[in-house]
């Protein structure tokens, strides 16, 4: 069983350091959908005593990343369709909202950053490692949202990449959907390029639509 990297912050209590360990290795598909949290092989993994364990599980519980089963004990919450659906219903408004206020807001250096994460992504995806695949495709999304000139909007949207990203690692395993999803970054690109507005919010909104047809599709395939 592989290690986990316990994400050290002097300033944090243990059970925090833990909780936020887990919930990141969660998010990265590096603890499954299903996958018992048995705190002892867990405290071995990290490094720790069970306690902090103990009270690190029962706040994942908390924030729905994990669920006491009756004679299992605790494992990963399940990628459901409803959660997958209200998160990326909050994420296509806040992407449209991001795409519209970059065309009004950009300057020259935030135009040039996102066409740097774009050749990235592009350089990724022919590569085919999943999570550096998944990695670029955030980088281009941030630096859209670094271009809204809109700080508050950036930190909604940091906060709900957390809760996306499990679900973006598990829809970036199907790799005959790069070519689809460089064709609309690009589209995004040379909409904000122009300062397009109209035209990049609605490829903005396709393209999180169809990431979430085909995050649905996968989850009916997982129950």
């Amino acid at each position: 069983m592989d290690k986990l990297t316990l994400n050290m912050n002097a300033y944090l209590p243990l059970r925090d350091v833990v909780f936020q360990t887990l919930r990141e290795a969660i998010f990265k598909g590096e603890l499954k959908p299903g996958e018992r949290l048995m705190e002892l092989q867990l405290a071995n993994r990290l490094g720790v005593s069970r306690t902090p364990i103990r009270e690190a599980i029962r706040m994942l519980e908390l924030e729905g990343l994990a669920v006491t089963v009756p004679r299992r004990g605790a494992e990963v919450a399940r990628m459901t369709e409803k959660e997958m659906e209200d998160v990326l219903q909050i994420r296509r408004a806040l992407d449209e909202l991001a795409v519209g206020l970059a065309c009004a807001n950009m300057a020259e250096e935030g135009l040039r950053k996102i066409y740097v994460a774009l050749k990235n992504f592009e350089k990724r995806a022919g590569e085919g490692k999943v999570k550096e695949v998944a990695q670029a495709d955030v980088e281009f999304h941030d630096a859209i949202y670094q271009a809204s000139n809109n700080p508050k909007l950036v930190n909604m949207l940091n906060n709900l990449r957390g809760q996306m990203y499990r679900y973006r690692v598990e829809y970036l395993k199907g790799r005959e959907l790069y070519p689809k999803l460089i064709e609309e970054h690009a589209k995004i690109y040379a909409g904000l390029k122009r300062k397009d507005r109209e035209t990049v919010v609605e490829i903005t909104r396709r393209h999180v639509m169809n990431q979430e047809i085909a995050m649905k599709n996968m989850i009916q395939e997982m129950e």
